[in-house]
């Protein structure tokens, strides 16, 4: 009865880990200030050398852009 409850314990913590694991996203650029237009810049890596995408907002809010979206970015603002 007690290796039951210990399994059932360690089985219900191995998908708690498996969960938070695979669940896990990298956090992206961050919204565009109003009043602003913002360009992100993503690169394939650390070195941030490769150009793999960018995203482009307008002063009006209107979006734009192309490629992959990456952690390793470049974000600018630009007052409007």
């Amino acid at each position: 009865m007690i290796r039951r409850a210990l399994l059932a314990v360690l089985l219900a913590l191995g998908y708690l880990v498996a969960i938070t694991t695979l669940t896990s996203a990298p956090a992206f650029a961050r919204v565009c200030q109003l009043g602003y237009s913002c360009v992100s810049t993503y690169y394939s890596d650390e070195t941030r050398t490769t150009v793999v995408g960018v995203r482009y907002v307008s002063c009006e809010g209107a979006g734009s852009g192309w490629g992959s979206k990456t952690i390793y970015l470049d974000f600018q603002e630009t007052p409007c």
